[in-house]
């Protein structure tokens, strides 16, 4: 008899969460604290950053936080945004700032977000907060990373002691992820995973079958069908951080053949992703509980 993969659900966990960060947000609301606050910047008309800033702009709303989205046209100029970003750092309402990327080709990515103050980075991309987690004292988590880490815990994957493998080496998931895992767990650093880990990419020597010795294996290529079911150890966990187009459909880095070999999987769509805006919003609670108390 065929056995399929334990689902990996990132939707239904997500709805999870986000009551948790609901009943914190009420807590802080009803002792007469302003409620966290998150200001969304989106420079241009990309169909999919608008649908990212929608979803995380209703997200806000449903758990009671303050959600505000700063649309500028195209051909907005550098320096005007960084004006705007001046603005927001000083802003007391706001304890968030997402600048949603990509930015236009004309605007210096890695200027706009160093801008952004790091007690309101809560994407975890300023220089500061990636050198803090890389420490081991993180003042937020990077929200995708968190989201899987939170999947393999809450779904009880044995992740300590085990061999991880993540394929992929970006600075948005890879490589904080691969550190998140590999780190040891303290009092400042809960989310860590205390595993052995490996990152793996293109370049890799036989990816298959580095990948085959994972009891965990993450894909984040963005590489449709890229992880096959031969790459995978039996009963392993396979989490797909993928999201690729193709047609008038979302798929994910792994190969829905995955699901007879592996023991958990994430889908795609409902995996990683709703875990990824969950814990935005969780990190800009956390901001709102540091700046304000």
């Amino acid at each position: 008899m065929l056995v399929m993969a334990q689902l990996l659900d990132g939707k239904a966990l997500a709805a999870t969460i986000r009551g948790e960060i609901a009943a914190r947000v009420a807590g802080r609301t009803q002792a007469g604290k302003r409620p966290p606050g998150l200001a969304a910047v989106l420079v241009g008309n990309d169909p999919a950053s608008q649908g990212y800033v929608r979803s995380k702009h209703k997200a806000c709303l449903e758990n009671g936080l303050h959600s505000t989205v700063h649309r500028l046209p195209e051909e907005t100029t550098q320096s005007q945004l960084l004006d705007l970003i001046e603005q927001l750092n000083a802003d007391a309402t706001v304890h968030g700032i997402l600048v949603q990327l990509p930015l236009p080709r004309h605007i210096e990515t890695d200027a706009i977000l160093r801008a952004v103050t790091p007690a309101k980075d809560v994407d975890c991309f300023h220089p500061e907060n990636v050198g803090l987690l890389t420490i081991g004292f993180p003042r937020f988590y990077p929200c995708t990373p968190h989201g899987v880490v939170q999947l393999l815990n809450r779904y009880n994957v044995p992740v300590a002691g085990h061999e991880v493998v993540v394929v992929g080496r970006s600075d948005i998931v890879g490589k904080p992820l691969s550190i998140m895992l590999m780190q040891k767990p303290t009092a400042h650093n809960p989310a860590a995973g205390d595993a052995t880990v490996t990152v793996a990419h293109s370049r890799t020597h036989d990816l298959a079958a580095v990948c085959r010795r994972a009891d965990i294996l993450i894909a984040a290529v963005g590489q449709a069908g890229m992880i096959t079911a031969d790459m995978v150890k039996p009963g392993a966990a396979v989490v797909d951080v993928g999201t690729n187009r193709v047609g008038n459909a979302w798929v994910g880095d792994v190969a829905p053949e995955v699901a007879t070999v592996a023991g958990w999987l994430s889908p795609v769509p409902g995996g990683v992703g709703p875990m990824t805006i969950t814990m935005l919003l969780y990190n800009t609670v956390a901001a709102a509980e540091q700046i304000d108390g």
